[in-house]
């Protein structure tokens, strides 16, 4: 289950495989059952991880 957080003002859902943070808990769910099953990270959902945006 994705853990919802509360950072710079914005509401983020963290999968708890690998740490990611998304603005829509779909693609966190998406990338929670990916690194679950896998055991690694699928860098299509990766990319957009709020780690990842481009600043």
């Amino acid at each position: 289950m994705v853990k919802v957080i509360q950072k710079d003002n914005k509401e983020l859902y963290q999968c708890e495989e690998c740490g990611f943070h998304y603005v829509d808990r779909e693609w966190a769910e998406k990338c929670e059952t990916w690194c679950g099953e896998q055991k690694s990270c699928n860098i299509e959902i990766t990319a957009r991880a709020e780690e990842n945006k481009k600043i």
